[in-house]
């Protein structure tokens, strides 16, 4: 059993190997990004650091291999290769084999550990490698003291024949920029027209403003070979600090402090009520490019004091065990469930007080619910980044060239969502790299690019995030298709199938067009299973191929599992419950409307024709229907379906239930929700009715 600072630790490891991972692939493809490697030692730092503290040494000690390994890299020593992050990617697996693991389970790592140290130590330059690091890993210790960056003004006055010895200016700058952040303004006062120019003269001034942790020394030595040549002032303007406030010092305040002007005449130019920067160039105190230098200053300084405060509000941030949410869902769920029966017995009793009572604990608990499914609310690129390193393994392991390209990835959904998501998601994409994209040497005969693309989007849509995953590879072919089927049973030999109906042949269970089986695919499991997985978040799946073109997998997932906006309707003395999202409209049906669609079930709404299915005799519910039945229309995947009731009750918040084990095999409903008056609703999978009542030939279509 761990103590609960060892469990933190594994939480916040768990989080930056994730993290890891992703920043190891980028590095893979921009391997001279200093900001990424970075952050993959910070991120190995950190690991080693708080590994140690909380008794975690086996994951220090083979940590502190690997960070000696990328602070080479930092110091640009060691240069980024495939082999590199192919190693370091097993240590990041490695890493997290010993975090998943009980101490006494991780002798059984030794040897692999030991491997691997041994792979970074010869990369690193072999055995002096790690007595020569060992000084830079204890430097290391302090990094994080040593990241305090500082901001300074620098004004650079050369002299008017500095370039007659060979002096280049540019050069200069370049090399001050490669400091830190760095910002230029010229100072062309002194220019003259161009036919009194001298080509060997530098008329010019500079002033530079640079955010960088080198300090002051690594500036001054930039301009050593020409101190003499000019005139350098260096001022540190702002050390980092939050109580300095030079986030609010003002244009007036910086002239002034770098002696442009005097406080006297910047009195003198506010009584004229214009922006003082204008005010200052008319009264020809002071230049425009000397105004605009010192609005460049006030700039970086309010940029740097965004960055510091947005790290401070990330730390503000609170870690929370997941159960502990799911505990207040629940409650928040339970407490919908009583606002509601309170509304119901207001309305009952016409008490005006109670029914103010009633309004505001409604208007509360709506708050509380939003705020509380907002909290479980995470970006679907999490889920995202994973899929990086399966593409970059899938890709090696089948010899084909795959990118991954995501979209959207801050599109947000619930966590739940997000986990379940996982799975199906592997499953797709899978069989885009091992059915769809074509080997590189296939491709390039196809006239297509020799890596192939697999794109993953999502976007908000409603209440729903649509997730597309396709792909630029071969396609479907729906003559194959429509073979394999045939030599399965699935469909007769004379059936005639649209292409879209074809394609969705492949979501029949045990069905695939693969030609052989590979360790990936070809078994005729999967697509059979995302689709009961998707069906199950409540989403629905799409396909669309084209032969030699790609395909393209869509998903329809609800944002949240939990509580769910719905329209409550009635048949008989039950009450049931539809997804809002589905629904369209809802109109009336009239027994003259029955007469005259001659038994097709087919309802004319705004002038075309809308298929239905009676849910009294869907569900064999005894009794009169109405004179007048309502039918709520609703639309899946493009397709419309009115579903007939005796009467709409209206909107309601429900709280979604799932059905004991008793109920398993009932699939015309996906759950059900506790009314206000403690009776109980079931919540209806149209979904499932809708391909069921087409199946079964039961729905004419229009």
């Amino acid at each position: 059993m761990q103590d609960a600072p060892q469990n933190a630790f594994k939480e916040e490891a768990y989080e930056l190997l994730s993290e890891l991972e992703d920043s190891l692939l980028e590095l893979e493809e921009q391997p001279d990004d200093h900001e990424t490697i970075s952050k993959v030692f910070r991120a190995m730092h950190t690991i080693k650091g708080s590994g140690a503290m909380f008794g975690f040494t086996t994951i220090s000690e083979f940590t502190h291999e690997v960070e000696t390994v990328f602070d080479l890299v930092r110091n640009g020593e060691l240069p980024v290769t495939k082999q590199l992050v192919d190693l370091s990617l097993k240590a990041r697996d490695h890493i997290l084999a010993l975090l998943d693991c009980d101490a006494e389970e991780q002798g059984g790592y030794a040897a692999q550990g030991a491997d691997l140290v041994a792979q970074f130590q010869a990369l690193a330059g072999g055995g002096s490698a790690p007595a020569t690091l060992a000084a830079s890993v204890a430097d290391a210790d302090n990094a994080d003291t040593k990241n305090d960056y500082t901001t300074y003004r620098i004004r650079f006055r050369p002299s008017l024949d500095i370039m007659h010895n060979g002096t280049s200016i540019a050069q200069l700058l370049d090399e001050l920029a490669e400091l830190g952040t760095c910002r230029t303004i010229a100072h062309k006062a002194n220019v003259r027209a161009l036919d009194e120019l001298n080509a060997e003269d530098c008329y010019a001034s500079w002033d530079i403003i640079l955010t960088s942790d080198c300090g002051e020394d690594a500036i001054r030595d930039v301009f050593i070979f020409v101190e003499d040549d000019c005139e350098l002032i260096i001022k540190a303007i702002d050390l980092g600090s939050d109580e300095d406030g030079m986030d609010r010092k003002r244009l007036g305040d910086i002239l002034i402090e770098r002696g442009e002007i005097s406080q006297a005449e910047i009195d003198d130019v506010l009584a004229h009520n214009k922006r003082i920067g204008d005010l200052l160039v008319e009264a020809n105190l002071v230049s425009r490019d000397q105004v605009d230098s010192a609005l460049l200053e006030q700039q970086e300084i309010r940029k740097l004091k965004e960055k510091k405060k947005e790290k401070s509000q990330g730390a503000s941030s609170l870690r929370v065990p997941a159960d502990k949410l799911d505990d207040l869902v629940n409650l928040v769920g339970e407490m919908v469930t009583v606002q509601s029966r309170l509304s119901q017995v207001a309305n009952q009793r016409h008490d005006a007080d109670l029914l103010s009572i009633a309004e505001e604990v409604e208007r509360l608990t709506e708050d509380l619910r939003d705020s509380t499914l907002n909290i479980r609310m995470l970006p679907i690129g999490s889920t995202f980044s994973k899929f990086k390193r399966l593409v970059r393994d899938i890709s090696a392991d089948l010899g084909k060239e795959v990118e991954l390209k995501t979209t959207g990835a801050d599109t947000e959904l619930d966590k739940t969502v997000i986990e379940q998501l996982g799975d199906p998601l592997v499953h797709i994409i899978r069989n885009s790299m091992d059915h769809g994209i074509e080997m590189p040497d296939d491709r390039v005969a196809a006239g297509k690019p020799r890596t192939g693309q697999v794109h993953l989007s999502a976007e908000h849509s409603g209440d729903s995030v649509i997730i597309n995953i396709s792909d630029d590879g071969k396609g479907m072919d729906p003559e194959v298709i429509r073979q394999k089927a045939i030599s399965k049973g699935v469909i007769g030999a004379d059936d005639q199938l649209s292409h879209t109906d074809l394609l969705n042949l492949i979501f029949a269970p045990g069905f695939s067009t693969a030609q052989q089986v590979t360790g990936l695919s070809g078994r005729g499991v999967g697509m059979d299973v995302v689709k009961r997985a998707i069906e199950s978040l409540r989403g629905s799946i799409t396909l669309d191929s084209q032969k030699g073109q790609g395909s393209t997998v869509s998903l329809r997932i609800p944002l949240t599992l939990a509580i769910i906006e719905s329209l409550l309707v009635q048949i008989g003395d039950g009450r049931y419950v539809l997804p809002l999202s589905a629904v369209e409209e809802c109109i009336e049906l009239t027994a003259q409307d029955i007469h005259d669609s001659h038994g097709r079930n087919l309802a004319k709404v705004r002038g075309h024709l809308v298929p239905y299915v009676p849910l009294r005799e869907e569900f064999a519910i005894d009794g009169n229907r109405p004179a007048v039945q309502q039918i709520v229309i609703t639309q899946i995947n493009g397709q419309q379906l009115g579903f007939v009731v005796d009467n709409v009750i209206g909107e309601h918040q429900t709280v979604i239930k799932s059905l004991g084990p008793m109920y398993r095999d009932v699939q015309c409903v996906s759950g059900a929700t506790i009314l206000g008056d403690g009776s109980v609703a079931l919540i209806l999978d149209i979904v499932y009715l809708m391909q069921k009542a087409s199946e079964e030939g039961r729905v004419s279509q229009p």
